[in-house]
């Protein structure tokens, strides 16, 4: 049997092949399909089964496609009210190819149509080798109970305790777990680094399974939410409906500086943080395509908003395209001509971004008149901040911004230095005159205070 995970880090996003029998089966596949196509083809297989655990609301599928290009069937938990040609699932369906047989367990709670996939091998053992787990189970966490608009959190969390103690945990200690994500994806908030898991260690090590009852559980699972970024409802119903075809995409216009200047479009760099901070075009907004590129961007800017795209290259532009399509934003509507440069050549200037070391903060934070700003989210703000620091997580800059006057000089940090720029550009196009990025963030202070110790 053929099997392999695929996983796009700046997705924290796992999908999967199996394979047997000349046929094979992919569980969540991102949107950009070439890569199980190639796959396959090297593993002599016809990709025959799509499976999807859940309608995902952090990326856009691409079942839809990968189903156009292979001629296979989709498979989606009956209650997902799909509107494309699919298999509903339910209790008691299976799928035979090959030494593969996969069962499927409804296991309500992320989403009403939550499903797994229970895989084995009949020829060698009636026990199931891996659980394919979607946002159900994770390694260290389970799924974020607030996705579904018709039932409040509690309800979902009931469910999903039910489905974890009265299915997935009555698998073999030995199956092996397999979820749709893993460390920094929002869809849990408590994530281990592992790519994968078995049962049995879920069961000693996962603080969600060490609950002990379904109330305190509720209780728990529903308290302290991360926000949940407007996209995810749009992503919903794009994955609901079916994505259409990357290829479908019109090409980008290449965009002049001098028809650039002025427009109100969001202007988006996608340069690395460092080349930003030297020189920018004026009111441009920077997410680095070293980051959680698309997910920032869906969590700020939605799926709607124009955007202008601003790149070292024009495979840049074509890389930021593809990893903004990956979470549903097709609004792109240019990028400017020949880059930074190319505003330059038009006899334009650039605007540079302050920084500060952390040990330069340590010094200014004896001046009153310097603002601290802490972008982080909630659990990184509770296990340490620096003294005295307003908190505005980065997550709600489009609804508010900091309650600081827009001419007060504020040093602005996070865990690593990614999310400040992020912070630090909004707010320059937002008005604040005196903003300074913190290079390292609270990981740098933290090194220093225990060199210092």
């Amino acid at each position: 049997m053929y099997f392999e995970q695929f996983y796009l880090g700046c997705l924290a996003h796992a999908s999967y092949m199996l394979g047997s029998g000349g046929e094979a089966a992919v569980i969540d596949p991102r949107r950009d399909v070439e890569i199980y196509l190639q796959a396959a083809a090297g593993q002599g297989l016809r990709i025959a089964h799509i499976f999807e655990t859940h309608l995902h609301a952090d990326f856009v599928s691409g079942h839809g496609e990968l189903a156009e290009r292979t001629g296979a069937r989709v498979y989606v938990g009956a209650a997902a009210g799909a509107q494309f040609p699919h298999v509903p699932l339910k209790d008691g369906f299976e799928l035979r190819f090959g030494d593969c047989r996969l069962q499927a367990l409804e296991t309500p709670g992320h989403t009403v149509e939550s499903v797994c996939l229970v895989a084995s091998d009949p020829a060698r053992s009636q026990e199931p080798w891996a659980v394919f787990t979607g946002d159900t189970l994770f390694v260290g966490d389970v799924g974020r109970p607030d996705l579904a608009p018709d039932r409040t959190p509690q309800e979902l969390a009931g469910s999903l305790y039910d489905s974890l103690h009265k299915k997935l945990l009555a698998l073999p200690d030995a199956t092996l777990v397999y979820p749709a994500h893993g460390a920094g994806s929002l869809c849990g908030k408590n994530m281990r680094a592992d790519l994968f898991s078995t049962i049995g260690t879920e069961r000693l090590t996962n603080y969600a399974l060490q609950i002990p009852t379904r109330e305190q559980f509720i209780a728990q699972l529903t308290s302290e939410l991360p926000q949940r970024p407007d996209y995810f409802v749009s992503d919903v119903e794009i994955n609901r409906a079916g994505a259409a075809a990357l290829d479908r995409l019109a090409p980008l216009p290449a965009i002049p500086a001098r028809e650039l200047r002025g427009r109100a479009e969001i202007l988006l760099d996608t340069r690395p943080c460092d080349q930003f901070a030297a020189g920018h075009v004026p009111a441009s907004i920077n997410i680095s395509l070293a980051g959680r590129f698309a997910s920032w961007a869906g969590a700020l800017f939605g799926t709607c908003t124009p955007l202008i795209l601003i790149a070292e290259s024009e495979e840049k532009v074509e890389e930021s395209r593809l990893r903004l399509a990956r979470v549903g934003i097709e609004s792109v509507i240019g990028y400017l001509e020949h880059g930074v440069m190319g505003w330059l050549e038009a006899g334009f200037g650039l605007e540079s971004l302050p920084q500060m070391d952390v040990q330069q903060l340590r010094a200014a934070m004896s001046d009153p008149t310097l603002g601290v700003l802490d972008v982080r989210r909630a659990p990184e703000r509770q296990a340490g901040h620096l003294p005295q620091a307003l908190w505005h997580p980065l997550d709600n800059f489009p609804k508010q911004l900091p309650g600081i006057a827009k001419d007060r000089r504020v040093a602005v940090h996070c865990k690593s230095g990614y999310r400040s720029v992020i912070a630090c550009s909004w707010l320059r196009r937002a008005g604040f005159t005196d903003v300074v990025n913190v290079v390292g963030g609270y990981d740098a202070w933290t090194s220093m205070a225990a060199s210092a110790a």
